[in-house]
């Protein structure tokens, strides 16, 4: 039985999620068509809602409805501490570990040059004005432990050096290779009070 036209574009939207490949695209599409067609309408709808409202703070550019997110705006964050993650899911997992009462800067990605990625593309010069704005005193990088990571963590410490703040790293309580989003809570904490 050959698949609808609709079903094949449902199945290659779907794959353009992390970690999803041809089979598993295609047994989510079923799976809502067949079991839960009211799902996918509500999936559908949240989708479409997301996508329409949701932005990147001003400040710290994360993802936001307002146009500076509630964490920037909470008077009773530590103002001179500035944590840089990867991506919002790092932050979110910062948070989660209830050890950091900062303010962040999300960068949305990581240095990669061989996919073209560089400091003009991860938002580096407002990162950069961020941290010398005279509030922040320390800058604790906490970029992912992967090569990526560890070379955006580089080319940050070296552009703020003798510029302000303290720069300082989570502790490698984090294993090498991983992404914050998928280390316990723990773990976080502990690469937390124990930065360099």
């Amino acid at each position: 039985m050959a698949a609808s036209s609709t079903l094949e574009s449902l199945t290659e939207a779907l794959r353009r999620l992390p970690g999803v490949g041809v089979k598993s695209a295609q047994r989510m599409a079923y799976h809502l068509l067949q079991h839960d067609r009211e799902g996918a309408l509500r999936l559908a709808r949240a989708l479409e809602q997301a996508v329409a409202t949701v932005r990147h703070c001003e400040r710290c550019n994360t993802f936001t409805e307002a146009p500076v997110c509630s964490t920037c705006l909470d008077p009773a964050r530590e103002r001179r501490q500035l944590c840089v993650v990867e991506t919002p899911a790092d932050q979110a997992a910062v948070e989660r570990s209830g050890s950091y009462h900062g303010l962040y800067f999300v960068l949305m990605g990581r240095l990669s040059p061989l996919d073209g990625i560089g400091v003009h593309d991860i938002g580096l010069e407002k990162l950069l004005a961020r941290a010398t704005d005279g509030e922040v005193q320390e800058l604790i990088v906490a970029t992912n432990f992967t090569a990526e990571g560890e070379a955006t963590a580089h080319v940050i410490a070296q552009a703020l050096k003798g510029r302000g703040p303290s720069v300082t790293r989570l502790a490698r309580g984090v294993p090498v290779g991983s992404e914050l989003e998928y280390v316990d809570l723990g773990t976080i904490a502990h690469a937390l009070s124990d930065r360099r």
